[in-house]
Order: structure tokens, then sequence, then C-alpha cells
């Protein structure tokens, strides 16, 4: 009997639903059936916005890239074994599958990087050495 193809479907459904209410404070760049990408409303580098997280359907996974994960690296020790095996790189989790756990993970771990991202007290600029 041949294998069931994965619902990409329903893993980047229930991936954008956890990212959406984000939108509220952020701008969603893209939103399309197959990719929904939010970036800050304010330019906050370089006078541009600044990319926030997105959810991508590709051929064999669903990705769900939390740049605040690479920014602030104490959030990357705070993941959870499990949504750490779905790390890709610094800052991408791939989904096969709809996996409630790691979702929740991930859910909370978009409210503390709004948090973060939200904190007057944000990752201090490197200061310029004097010339």
């Amino acid at each position: 009997m041949p294998k069931k193809p994965p619902d990409f479907d329903a893993v980047f459904a229930r991936l954008r639903a956890i990212l959406a209410p984000h939108a509220q404070t952020l701008v969603a760049r893209h939103d399309r059936p197959d990719y929904y990408y939010l970036e800050t409303k304010a330019p906050l580098y370089k006078g541009r916005p600044v990319f926030f997280a997105a959810v991508r359907k590709g051929k064999g996974y669903v990705s769900f890239h939390l740049m605040p994960v690479y920014a602030y690296p104490e959030m990357r020790k705070s993941l959870s074994p499990a949504l750490r095996k779905r790390m890709q790189g610094k800052a991408c989790f791939n989904f096969t599958a709809v996996d409630e756990p790691s979702i929740a993970d991930l859910a909370l771990r978009l409210l503390d990087a709004r948090l973060q991202h939200a904190s007057p007290q944000r990752r201090p600029r490197r200061k310029r050495p004097a010339e």
C-alpha cells in the first residue's frame, strides 16, 4: 500500500494560525496560500522594516522561520528538545505533520519574541571604533 502523502495544507494552516494574531502589531508583507511573512511596521535597521517570522510551504516540508531566535541566542536555549530537533539552521523549524506539542512551544517562543522585540532594552548597538 502506498504511503499517504503529507497534508502540508493542514500544517501550513496550523502554523499560520499561531503567527496571524501578531499581524495586528506587525505587517503581513506576503499573505499567500503557500507563504505568510511578517515584518516590523517601523524601520528598525538601516531605515527599513525588519523580518520577524514567516511560514512557507515547500515540496518536502513546511518551514517556520522565526528571526528573533537568531537575533537573541538566549531564546535558543529555552527551546524544547522536540522543537530543537525540528530546527534547520539558526532560525528555521521544519514540519511534515501537525505536531501540537512542538507547535505549542513555538507559539510560546513567538510570545517571548514579541515581548523581547517590544522591550526598550533590546540588544545594545555595537559602538563604532573611534576614528
